[in-house]
């Protein structure tokens, strides 16, 4: 997953406003205490931020992927 494709789902599924919020100010255990963003410029990949966040906020499964029926959903890293 790039950083573009992690953009577009926190807009899709989230929303551009609250989405980006949370991506910004949510602190998240997974990630080592880190906001997204930190985690993001600290070098965590982002599909490892994607479904922390997902987690965080109890997204499920069949709404982690957005709206668009060809997105392929990222596989959850390793360590997991």
């Amino acid at each position: 997953m790039r950083y573009r494709e992690l953009t577009d789902l926190v807009d899709d599924v989230l929303g551009p406003v609250q989405g980006r919020l949370l991506l910004d100010e949510l602190v998240l255990d997974a990630l080592g205490n880190r906001t997204g963003a930190q985690a993001l410029a600290a070098g965590v990949e982002p599909r490892a931020v994607w479904h922390a966040l997902c987690d965080a906020l109890d997204v499920p499964d069949a709404r982690r992927w957005g709206t668009d029926p060809h997105r392929q959903a990222p596989p959850r890293p390793a360590d997991r």
